[in-house]
């Protein structure tokens, strides 16, 4: 039996906060290898995002690349050194739905756990 790895911090980031990261931050709440946080880019997000949440997270995930050239131009400093991983899910989701779950699931599994996932461990 190894050590507990350390909890990881996920930041979740899409345009509005609303749908895609929301869903996201969502799927993992209350998993314990994971503390999670989303936000938005837009000046009109739920959460907006800020150099402190980049710095927080160990692992970013951009829903579209145009999250990212936008943190890349906001954010140049704070994301040196930061994994950030863009996604490609289109802004084509309402909040929770099945098939955003789906796709959350599918794109994120490379890289973390996921809760159904640990059910079968």
């Amino acid at each position: 039996m190894n050590e507990a790895a350390p909890i990881q911090k996920l930041l979740f980031v899409c345009s509005q906060n609303k749908l895609r990261s929301l869903t996201a931050e969502k799927l993992f709440e209350g998993f314990p290898p994971y503390q999670v946080r989303s936000v938005g880019t837009q000046p009109d997000a739920r959460i907006v995002i800020t150099e402190g949440h980049i710095g927080w997270a160990d692992l970013i995930f951009v829903m579209e690349k145009s999250h990212l050239n936008r943190i890349r131009r906001k954010f140049p400093e704070a994301l040196q050194g930061k994994r950030v991983i863009t996604l490609f899910i289109p802004d084509d989701y309402d909040f929770m739905q099945p098939e955003l779950l789906d796709e959350l699931r599918g794109k994120l599994g490379p890289y973390v756990m996921l809760p159904d996932e640990a059910r079968n461990v």
